[in-house]
């Protein structure tokens, strides 16, 4: 399968295109994030499967976001995320409040073709208070008396976005245990992922691979970006960078900070990388 370059891969994403992106413990693309806001993305309407995290963070900050429908979004033990927190305040995204279940039940509706999915633990919470699209219905099973039961609409986004170990020459990826991401995958309409290296062979020949291998019939287009789930951790390959994250969210509290970081990690590495290309 061939790949395309990070930047390539960047461009093949629409201003305004709903893209879903896997939360920081589970295989995030901070390389693609990086890249979108190099080539100036607009209007995306993200979606945190099930909470977001430091990719979303930075999108948010550097004004590539319209909207986000999560559960969560922070930088974990570093706190809150201060651009997300202050795009919120000021009103610059609108944010459809989520519960983890509900998010993983939306997605599972698309991936299996049905137009809803009911979910019962939501009964009783705020949020349904502000999420008119989600409908409670009384259940038609009941035996008797009351049983409501809240159907969530099925949710497909444009476009699914993860970083993964390796691809092989076939256009599989390797998952590892994080099986969430092929349900992303399987749910939207086109997924593009980027991973650290791409080898021969097939993975679903291997049967020490194929368990965590999602198939190429689901993984539309792949670029090579090393190291590029950082500063989250990858699996076994490497460790998260609470260093980085910590002096982020500290440069982060102000808008004059956020820019001096993005100059500084966002475009002017791109920069470097591109003259060493």
């Amino acid at each position: 399968m061939p790949t395309l370059s990070l930047e390539a891969l960047a461009a093949s994403v629409p201003d305004g295109a709903m893209l879903a992106l896997p939360p920081d413990n589970s295989l995030p693309s901070v390389a693609l994030a990086k890249a979108l806001i190099r080539r100036g993305a607009k209007g995306l309407r993200l979606v945190g499967v099930p909470v977001s995290g430091f990719a979303t963070e930075i999108l948010i900050g550097a004004g590539c976001v319209t909207d986000l429908q999560t559960s969560a979004c922070s930088l974990g033990e570093a706190g809150f995320a201060p651009r997300f927190t202050a795009a919120v305040r000021e009103g610059r995204i609108t944010l459809r409040d989520a519960t983890c279940p509900a998010m993983h039940t939306m997605l599972q509706a698309a991936e299996k073709g049905v137009p809803f999915i009911p979910l019962r633990g939501l009964i009783g919470s705020d949020v349904l208070a502000h999420r008119p699209d989600w409908k409670v219905m009384p259940n038609p099973f009941a035996a008797e008396g009351e049983d409501p039961i809240v159907l969530l609409p099925a949710l497909q986004p444009d476009i699914a976005a993860f970083h993964a170990v390796m691809a092989d020459s076939e256009g599989n990826v390797w998952l590892g245990r994080r099986r969430e991401c092929a349900t992303i995958a399987h749910a939207s309409r086109r997924t593009i992922v980027t991973v650290e290296r791409v080898v021969e062979g097939n993975f679903l020949e291997d049967e020490r691979l194929a368990p965590g291998t999602i198939s190429a019939t689901y993984v539309d287009d792949v670029a090579i970006a090393e190291r590029g789930a950082h500063p989250v951790a990858l699996l076994d390959q490497y460790g998260a960078d609470p260093a980085y994250v910590a002096e982020y969210a500290r440069m982060a509290r102000s808008e004059a900070g956020f820019k001096e970081w993005l100059h500084r990690e966002v475009f002017a590495q791109g920069a470097a990388a591109s003259a060493a290309a």
